[in-house]
């Protein structure tokens, strides 16, 4: 059994599915709703692009680099936005949550939450992973809290890390939660999913 099988992973909020092209149109949408591209301090892929981030994303699942997930309600169907397991680093037990958006309109309503409570619980009891990375952009301040509400430790920042499709230069923040700090984190975010 390869790393990252591809599974779906169910709450009672949303599933997370395996991406595929069939997907196309719902992430379109989904990017639409806020206009995600045009966030500077991310990247979501613009609608003519989002054929091609697909490929991709279906190119790296294939070479055991990526598993990328298209992001539904459970209670409509809708696609609400994109997760991924990246980085993978299966040797050594870690993977990176990353490449995460979702529409505007599924932002602070249980969506990322019971997300990142799936993901994290497939990594920790599923794969064995002893740590989890969450990175993003210094600037994308709204990143950075969510990812500290949920409970994950900031390691450092990657000074210049990336360059933009601005052209501007990221400094990376870099968080991780690991196996030990786990049962207490699965249990705030359950608290906090109970309370939406």
């Amino acid at each position: 059994m390869a790393f990252l099988d591809a599974v779906t992973l169910t709450g009672d909020v949303v599933e997370l599915r395996p991406l595929d092209a069939d997907d196309h149109d719902g992430l379109v949408a989904a990017a639409r709703d806020g206009d995600l591209w045009t966030l500077g301090y991310t990247w979501v892929p613009r609608p003519e692009e989002m054929r091609a981030a697909i490929a991709e994303f279906r190119r790296q699942y294939e070479a055991g680099e990526t598993m990328a997930f298209t992001v539904r309600r459970r209670d409509t169907g809708q696609v609400v936005g994109h997760t991924t397991f990246c980085h993978v680093d299966a040797e050594n037990r870690r993977v990176e949550i990353g490449y995460t958006w979702f529409a505007r309109s599924a932002q602070r309503t249980g969506v990322n939450v019971e997300s990142k409570l799936l993901l994290l619980g497939h990594a920790f009891e599923r794969l064995d992973c002893i740590a989890v990375e969450l990175r993003t952009h210094w600037l994308n301040h709204q990143s950075r809290q969510a990812i500290e509400r949920l409970g994950a430790k900031q390691d450092g920042v990657l000074r210049s890390h990336q360059i933009m499709r601005d052209g501007t230069v990221r400094d990376t923040v870099v968080y991780s939660i690991i196996r030990s700090e786990w049962p207490a984190v699965r249990s705030e975010l359950r608290r906090r999913l109970a309370a939406h």
